[in-house]
């Protein structure tokens, strides 16, 4: 049976995988109430495991290093609980090419090497290098559906990768190609960094350590 989450849990891994997010942001990721979630925020604040700043005129919650540690500790427990580890880290291991294969698409959306310039800015003139481009997203979008589906088998909380990434996919393929990699909406780019830290944060692992 699939895990769900406690909703304390939910708030601060929110904050975690968002990196920097307002009150409503964190609430709307886990369609949470808005009012529990300004408590629990405020309780982890007391706590010393988030902090709220502003940046660039814009506020938002970020972790201590106090706050990763407890959130951490919470995923291991909660993963421990519902018996998923072998599953969630078999699922890690077939993320990981695709992850490469991700970076590659969404450095080629931004670039494209040009006489003289290998790291020319892709102006996006030439229909056939980002029809290429949007073509490798979509053998990602169709691997990820069943990670995300084993995934989700274990923890509830996991579910809803596969179709925002193919939201995302399908804005970038009707001509909005800030959905492959902008980080200020639901980009294919930011689902999948989402995902990634996901992963690595309930596995307890070093993304600089990756192989």
């Amino acid at each position: 049976m699939t895990r769900e989450s406690a909703p304390d849990l939910l708030v601060l891994h929110a904050v975690r995988i968002t990196g920097f997010a307002d009150t409503p942001a964190i609430a709307h990721r886990y369609e949470l109430d808005a009012a529990m979630t300004q408590e629990a925020l405020l309780d982890a604040e007391a706590r010393g495991w988030v902090g709220h700043s502003a940046f660039a005129g814009a506020g938002g919650w970020s972790l201590t290093e106090s706050g990763r540690a407890e959130n951490e500790r919470l995923l291991a427990a909660e993963l421990a609980d519902a018996g998923g580890a072998d599953e969630v880290r078999d699922v890690y291991r077939a993320f990981l090419p695709l992850n490469a294969l991700l970076q590659r698409a969404c450095t080629d959306w931004q670039l494209r090497p040009a006489a003289g310039d290998r790291l020319a800015t892709n102006d996006h003139s030439d229909p056939a290098w980002d029809a290429a481009v949007l073509d490798g997203l979509a053998g990602i979008d169709r691997a990820l559906t069943p990670l995300a589906e084993r995934l989700g088998s274990v923890l509830a909380r996991f579910r809803g990768y596969d179709t925002r990434f193919a939201t995302a996919l399908g804005r970038a393929r009707t001509g909005e190609g800030g959905w492959v990699d902008r980080t200020d909406v639901d980009s294919c780019h930011r689902v999948w960094f989402e995902l990634h830290e996901d992963l690595i944060a309930t596995l307890g692992l070093d993304r600089h350590a990756e192989p």
